[in-house]
């Protein structure tokens, strides 16, 4: 059920996938599975279970806890809005669907305890990417089912007393809106390797008091930075602040359904009357480069189109045409973004830049993240702020996003040969020249379409405490909590006289 980043953090301690990436070079290591093997064809990939793998309650993890994890992912009554994880999977999308019901169609067998095979529908070259994200872990079927169907939702086998997993840690408090506490597992296979004895969470959506809370001494590590303070950590001589490119895009979901965004010219005017440039040398203190497509740029070797930039007349006349000509008749927007600070910023520059450039009114609205989440999904917005971060290093992480019905495409955007191209025509492409094209093509009319405004590419932010090792940065900003280790012997540098 889990769609964001900071739940991904603390999923990705207590459970462990098939595979994980290795922090350093993001290539899939061995996790639950010792190793995998790959037909000639590509369309079967076999994984072999290690024979040490555990659950947290000393359970041996097997080939079946998959198939039965995998079902429920892919059940229509989940819900689930990752379950196109798996559509790679020969009849996923059908069972997910409902357009077959026997889940023994599905590309997915336990050939025996240790053994699982999987039948691709097409040669997938992330696959094996996709087994270190979170949709794709197993979770323990006897714990689930003591509390409910497999596909209830929030039942209290998440709870800490009732919760197995099968991480390099395992669930210790839980203080709801104060910290998560995690420890380490002693029935992980490879507990050896982990160093830490457990981890702390503070949910914080405030940045400055994150930022204050890692000057008093209190995080070892945070999740950001507050605009107004990057300048002066920059300045520092060895600062704890570390920026690096990060594959993701901050931009703006349009409800297409709704007037007037369901005209195509008022989207193109709202998006061609935003100064990216001035926006990212103002507000974002130059931290983050120009977006105007949603695949971030040298996505492995892929860049994507650029079909118009900051241009206020022509915003100007696109507006005029769709019946509001210096802002006459305007019915009114409301953008929504989620609680924080830098958020707002962005929000309020737009809601200028817009009022400027075409004489129009957009209301601005918070919400906490739970609550932003939902109206999100439920499509409760007329613009809202959005932020989708690779799940793998590959440009349909982010264009399989606005297929029709995606869990994931809250716009309304729906084009049938949009969905055949990236469904169909990419994953049959002979080389990655034409799969790449193929997709040019997919993002190009999507991007004529605009049910989205992208705003710039990530660059990942964090403040790190110098006592913090084995915390390299990568373009997934990817955290692997196993490689983790903490100098105890680290001390302040004197200060000079």
């Amino acid at each position: 059920m889990v769609t964001g980043v900071p739940e991904n953090h603390i999923i990705r301690a207590l459970f462990e996938g098939l595979a994980v990436k290795n922090p350093y070079t993001l290539e899939p290591e061995p996790g639950v599975a010792e190793s995998w093997d790959i037909s000639e064809d590509g369309r079967t990939v076999t994984f072999h279970i290690n024979p040490e793998a555990r659950w947290s309650n000393g359970d041996p993890m097997s080939a079946h806890d998959y198939v039965w994890s995998w079902k429920r992912l892919l059940s229509p009554a989940m819900g689930a809005e990752y379950n196109y994880m798996l559509f790679p999977v020969k009849n996923a999308k059908a069972f997910a669907t409902g357009e077959i019901t026997d889940f023994a169609e599905v590309g997915v067998k336990a050939l025996d305890d240790l053994t699982l095979q999987v039948t691709l529908t097409e040669r997938t070259p992330y696959f094996i990417q996709l087994m270190d994200h979170y949709s794709t872990f197993a979770v323990h079927r006897p714990t689930l089912e003591k509390f409910g169907q497999a596909t209830d939702r929030f039942t209290p086998w998440t709870r800490v007393e009732n919760m197995v997993s099968n991480g390099a840690f395992r669930l210790k408090e839980w203080a709801l809106n104060r910290r998560i506490e995690v420890e380490k597992s002693d029935t992980y296979w490879d507990r050896d390797k982990v160093r830490l004895n457990g981890v702390v969470y503070f949910p914080t959506e405030n940045v400055v008091s994150e930022e204050r809370m890692f000057r008093v001494g209190q995080l070892h590590y945070t999740q950001s930075v507050p605009l107004g303070k990057i300048p002066l950590y920059r300045e520092m001589k060895n600062s704890p602040y570390v920026q690096a490119p990060y594959l993701g895009t901050y931009y703006f979901l349009l409800n297409t359904t709704r007037p007037p965004l369901d005209d195509v010219r008022v989207r193109k005017a709202l998006s061609m009357s935003v100064d990216r440039d001035k926006l990212n040398k103002t507000v974002l203190k130059g931290a983050n480069v120009s977006a105007y497509s949603i695949t971030p740029p040298d996505t492995l070797g892929y860049y994507p189109p650029q079909l118009f930039s900051y241009d206020v007349e022509r915003a100007r006349q696109l507006l005029a045409e769709a019946g509001y000509p210096d802002g006459e008749g305007w019915p009114g927007l409301e953008l929504t973004y989620n609680t924080s600070e830098d958020h707002r910023k962005i929000a309020v520059a737009l809601q200028q830049m817009w009022k400027d450039a075409l004489n129009i009114e957009v209301t601005l609205t918070n919400q906490e993240w739970k609550v932003y989440l939902d109206s999100v999904t439920q499509m409760n917005f007329q613009i809202a702020r959005r932020g989708w971060i690779g799940d793998y290093v590959d440009p349909n992480n982010f264009l399989d996003l606005f297929l029709t019905g995606g869990g994931n495409n809250n716009t309304g955007f729906s084009d049938p040969r949009y969905d055949d191209m990236i469904l169909h025509q990419a994953p049959r492409a002979a080389t990655r020249e034409e799969r790449f094209e193929i997709f040019y093509r997919a993002e190009t009319l999507l991007m004529e379409q605009m049910p989205i405004i992208p705003i710039y590419t990530y660059t990942s932010k964090h403040l790190i405490h110098p006592s913090v090792n084995g915390l390299p940065s990568n373009l997934m900003d990817s955290l692997n909590l196993k490689y983790v280790w903490l100098d105890k012997d680290w001390q302040p540098e004197e200060a000079s006289d």
